[in-house]
Order: C-alpha cells, then sequence, then structure tokens
C-alpha cells in the first residue's frame, strides 16, 4: 500500500488538528517511500502553516517546529515521494470540475491520484488518498479510488490498513 496526501490531511502533521495522531502514526508504521504528496500540495501545505502563524493559530515556536519537521520529512527527503503536475496532468483533470463540482486544485489531485494508481496496477500495489476535503474525498470516491479521512477514521480503523506494520527506520 502506498500512501497520497492530499495538503488538508497532510498539514495535520505539522499543526495539532482533528485527525492528527492518525498522521503520526502512520509516520510512524509507513516508510517515507511509500508516502507520497503533489508538487501543488506541498505548496499548499506551505500555504496552511503560514497562515495558521499569521492568525495565531500556530505560535512561533510552534511553527518553526513545523517548518524544521516538514523540511526534514518531506522537502528535504529524498525517500518521501513528490508527484509532479504537469500540463498533461492538468489538462486531463479539467473533465473532473465539472463532472464532480470542485475546484481546480482538487481536480489535479484527482487526476494525479488516477495517474498514479494505474501505474501501480502493473505491479500489484494500491494507493489510497488521505484527504479531509469533503468534495475530493466524494469525487474519489466516485472514481473508485480507496479514500481515508483521518478526521473521520480511528486508530482502530487505521491499524486494519495493509502495510501498517512497525518498520525500525524512516
Amino acid at each position: 500500500m502506498r500512501i497520497y496526501f492530499d495538503a488538508s490531511a497532510l498539514v495535520k502533521r505539522y499543526a495539532q488538528e482533528t485527525g492528527t495522531p492518525l498522521l503520526n502514526e502512520v509516520f510512524a508504521h509507513v516508510p517515507y517511500a511509500r508516502m507520497t504528496c503533489s508538487t501543488l500540495g506541498i505548496l499548499e501545505v506551505l500555504s496552511i502553516l503560514i497562515r495558521k502563524r499569521n492568525d495565531g493559530r500556530l505560535k512561533h515556536p510552534l511553527f518553526e517546529g513545523a517548518m524544521n519537521r516538514f523540511k526534514t520529512e518531506v522537502l528535504a527527503n529524498p525517500s518521501f515521494l513528490t508527484a509532479p503536475v504537469t500540463d498533461a496532468i492538468v489538462v486531463a483533470a479539467m473533465d473532473f470540475i465539472p463532472k464532480h463540482h470542485i475546484n481546480a486544485t482538487d481536480a489535479v489531485v484527482l487526476r494525479s491520484v488516477l495517474t498514479i494508481q494505474q501505474a501501480l496496477r502493473g505491479i500489484d500495489d494500491i494507493l489510497l488518498l488521505w484527504t479531509s476535503d469533503k468534495r475530493l474525498y466524494r469525487a474519489a470516491h466516485q472514481e473508485g479510488i480507496p479514500v481515508f479521512d483521518p478526521e473521520q477514521e480511528t486508530i482502530a480503523s487505521l491499524r486494519t490498513l495493509p502495510g501498517l506494520s512497525p518498520h525500525p527506520d524512516q
């Protein structure tokens, strides 16, 4: 099993929100090489963290810690996979906007996930989309993508997912 994080889920690793314990659990049990996020999602996480700092929801020391952890675990980590947002992905995502009534970013995530999912079928692996965005969750479900919402699920349900066994090192 591989995990594709939408920004709405990944940010919970770096700022305390509903679902943060599940992100902490998955980061403790899944190797970075089985995690991915789009390059656009990475920008979104940065934007969300800065917005939380600016409006006072994330105090400066916590913001600095979150940024350092994000840099270590994602930005500077060659094992954490980033899915590029190419022109082909953007063009292919356009149809999802009217079909599912989602915004452009969600359409790009959806197209990116479907592209990776198709590639993984050839090696008998699955991709699980983690999102707390209700519209993206619904659209992904309608497209046949397995989806996990850390705001709605529990640690017990997380532990039933394939591939969540402890590993000694990241």
